[in-house]
């Protein structure tokens, strides 16, 4: 006897079908490609893995980024807020010299006068330490046409009265103005 159990039926059927050696040269490359497929997904989930960490260092980093931009931009707006507050505006207009503005007076689009102009509330120097304002001159080189308010000194008329007088167009008009004010 060879050392094969003999088959019957059906068995030795399908052992003819099949080639005697070829069972066990089959198995190795079936292996080997059953490890390459495992390690190759291994190694794809380990690059997938690290791409993912990666990606929530930089969001992590990019939120923290945004947070402290978004604190600065709040600041940064308290500020204007700040500044722009109307009791803000009025010291430092004060600050700088400058007075509430009297009643306005309006032109019409056919040259006429609407209202008639006030003047300034005004202030002592001595109330207000700023420098005076600068002085715009006229293009024939004369003062401004601003009126000046004569009942009360500001800056404006002490700078003008502490220059040598050129004439009447150093001294403050008494007429109202038709352009509006400032």
């Amino acid at each position: 006897m060879s050392g094969k159990p003999e088959l019957k039926g059906r068995a030795a059927r399908l052992a003819r079908l099949l080639p005697a050696g070829a069972g066990q040269a089959a198995r190795a490359p079936f292996v080997l490609l059953v490890v390459l497929l495992l390690g190759g997904g291994l190694i794809g989930l380990l690059v997938l893995n690290s791409a993912l960490s990666e990606g929530a260092f930089r969001l992590d980093d990019l939120q923290r980024d945004t947070k402290s931009l978004t604190d600065e931009e709040q600041a940064l707006q308290r500020d204007v807020d700040a500044y722009s507050a109307p009791d803000a505006l009025q010291r430092r207009a004060r600050e700088l010299g400058m007075v509430p503005g009297g009643d306005p007076a309006f032109l019409n689009p056919d040259g006429s006068v609407l209202g008639v102009p006030g003047s300034a509330a005004g202030q002592s120097a001595a109330r207000t330490p700023a420098p005076p304002p600068p002085e715009v001159l006229a293009p024939g080189g004369g003062a401004s046409a601003t009126p000046v308010p004569s009942a009360t000194a500001s800056p404006a008329t002490a700078a003008a009265s502490a220059r040598p007088s050129s004439g009447p167009a150093s001294t403050p008009s008494a007429e109202p103005s038709t352009t509006p004010g400032r």
